[in-house]
C-alpha cells in the first residue's frame, strides 16, 4: 500500500515535470542553451589560457633553475680560481721573503768578505813592510852563520827538530836533532863540534 503511494507520487512528479517542460517557452530554453554554450566556450578559453600560463611558469621555473645551477657551478669555479690565486700569492710571498732573506744573507757575506779583504790588505801591507825590513837582515844573518858554521838548515821542519847539512872540508854530514829529547847545552855542544877551529 505504501509502495503504491510512492509510485503514485513519482508519477505525479514526472507528469508535473513533463508538463513544466512542455509549458516552457522554446525561446527561453534556447536562450538558456545559448548562454550555457557561451559559458562553456569561456570555460574552455579560460582553461587554455590557464594551461598556457602554467606551461610558461613551468618553463620559466626550469630556465631559472638551470640558470641557478649554472651560476652555482660558475661560483664554484671562481672560488677554486680564487683559492689557486691565493695559494700562488702565498707561495710568491714566501719565495719573496726567502729571496729577501737570501739577499740580506749575501749582502752580509759580501760585507764580511770586504772586511776580510780589507784586513788582509792591511796585514799584507804590514807583512810587506816587515819583509822589507826583516828578511834582508835575516838573510844576511843566515849567510853569516853559514859562512861561519858551514851548516845549511832546512826551515820546513817541526819546531822541535833541527835538520840540515854540515859541509865540511872533505865530507857533508847530515844533522837531525830532536831538541825536546836533549838539553840545550848538549845541542849547542854538538853543533859547535862541527865548527872548525882552523881559520
Amino acid at each position: 500500500m505504501a509502495q503504491c503511494h510512492k509510485f503514485q507520487d513519482l508519477e505525479e512528479t514526472g507528469e508535473a515535470l513533463v508538463a513544466y517542460i512542455n509549458s516552457t517557452q522554446p525561446e527561453k530554453l534556447q536562450q538558456v542553451k545559448d548562454e550555457h554554450q557561451v559559458l562553456f566556450d569561456r570555460h574552455l578559453e579560460t582553461k587554455k589560457i590557464v594551461t598556457q600560463i602554467l606551461k610558461d611558469v613551468a618553463q620559466i621555473e626550469e630556465s631559472a633553475g638551470q640558470r641557478l645551477l649554472d651560476m652555482e657551478e660558475e661560483k664554484k669555479h671562481r672560488e677554486m680560481e680564487l683559492e689557486d690565486l691565493e695559494e700562488q700569492l702565498r707561495q710568491s710571498t714566501a719565495k719573496s721573503q726567502i729571496t729577501e732573506s737570501e739577499i740580506q744573507f749575501l749582502q752580509r757575506e759580501l760585507e764580511s768578505l770586504r772586511n776580510a779583504e780589507h784586513e788582509l790588505q792591511t796585514l799584507q801591507t804590514e807583512v810587506d813592510e816587515d819583509t822589507t825590513e826583516i828578511i834582508p837582515s835575516a838573510v844576511y844573518v843566515a849567510q853569516v852563520y853559514y859562512l861561519i858554521t858551514k851548516i845549511k838548515w832546512e826551515y820546513d821542519t817541526q819546531p822541535n827538530i833541527l835538520k840540515g847539512v854540515h859541509y865540511g872540508a872533505d865530507l857533508a854530514t847530515p844533522i837531525g836533532i830532536d831538541t825536546s829529547a836533549r838539553s840545550r847545552s848538549d845541542v849547542s855542544d854538538q853543533l859547535w863540534g862541527f865548527i872548525s877551529t882552523e881559520w
